[in-house]
């Protein structure tokens, strides 16, 4: 059974999933990064399942492929701010680890996406056909 919704693409889901994680993280950073690092790890974040859905939504394998593309540099640009927060004391490292993992989960479920949409499945024929038939009589 093929797809119905962008909401059936198990990385948008799980991108999701790393919103709420991201959010549920940004309440332990000081009260002073909220309108800093605090608001560019939620903004970056926000952004991942935003692109999916937009390059889902799109008409061309091109267009969907460029936001997949965005999405993953948002995955980026998240990893950056947190090993900045980290580095910076602004949070501790083990705090950051869950949210780490599922970074590091989307970032595969986007590369593997974007390598299914760049190198499709050739279609298979029918083996019954007479072309296809290695022992046609």
């Amino acid at each position: 059974m093929g797809l119905k919704s962008y909401r059936d693409l198990e990385v948008w889901q799980r991108a999701v999933d790393l919103v709420v994680a991201v959010y549920q993280l940004s309440k332990v950073f000081p009260p002073e990064e909220r309108f800093g690092l605090v608001s560019q790890i939620q903004r970056a974040t926000v952004s991942i399942p935003a692109d999916i859905v937009e390059g889902y939504a799109r008409m061309h394998r091109g267009d969907y492929l460029h936001h997949l593309s965005i999405a993953k540099g948002s995955l980026a640009e998240l990893e950056t701010h947190l090993t900045v927060s980290v580095r910076l004391h602004l949070i501790e490292r083990g705090m950051v680890m869950e949210v780490w993992d599922i970074v590091q989960e989307v970032g595969k479920m986007l590369t593997k996406l974007i390598q299914s949409l760049r190198n499709p499945i050739p279609e298979t024929r029918n083996p019954s056909t007479k072309e296809n038939n290695l022992f046609v009589f």
